[in-house]
């Protein structure tokens, strides 16, 4: 009987199985959301909470947790200064399930699993400032070219 067994085995074995979800953890947190499997959806969920509860604590021991569980450096600093400052307010239920459908080919049931907060990085806004000379420039009118007669055309006229 399966009574209190908490992990899904997903049909992996055990390296195969925390070197997926972490890396499905890090697609999560570069492209803020990703379509997969019901299943693997709802194995990903309390990992990637986990990463976020961190990211909310922010120390330094904190961060050594996450990027010993994610294994990026880029990923672990994007998930500490965006997503959990997003997410701040938010006790627990970081992510959202959202149910897709069969897929085409196997039926497997698939499902988008997503950041609740919906945040949005800050564009950096670069000022960029035209000599005045440049701005008279493109101000100007062009000058058209005249345009070539083909010399075939010349040639059947005389």
């Amino acid at each position: 009987m399966r009574h209190q067994r908490k992990t899904v085995k997903l049909q992996r074995d055990a390296s195969h199985r925390k070197a997926m979800l972490s890396n499905m953890v890090c697609s999560l947190v570069e492209h803020r959301r990703i379509r997969t499997t019901l299943a693997k959806a709802k194995a990903v969920r309390p990992l990637a909470e986990k990463m976020v509860t961190l990211g909310k604590r922010g120390d330094l021991h904190a961060r050594r947790q996450a990027v010993a569980a994610l294994h990026q450096q880029a990923i672990v600093k994007k998930l500490f200064e965006e997503i959990a400052v997003a997410s701040k307010d938010r006790n627990g239920g970081y992510t959202r399930i959202t149910k897709l459908g069969q897929r085409a080919s196997d039926s497997a049931p698939m499902a988008f699993i997503e950041w609740v907060d919906a945040f949005v990085p800050e564009a950096k806004v670069e000022v960029v400032t035209a000599a005045p000379e440049a701005a008279d420039e493109e101000a100007a009118p062009k000058k058209k070219r005249a345009t070539r007669k083909k010399a075939a055309d010349g040639d059947a006229a005389e």
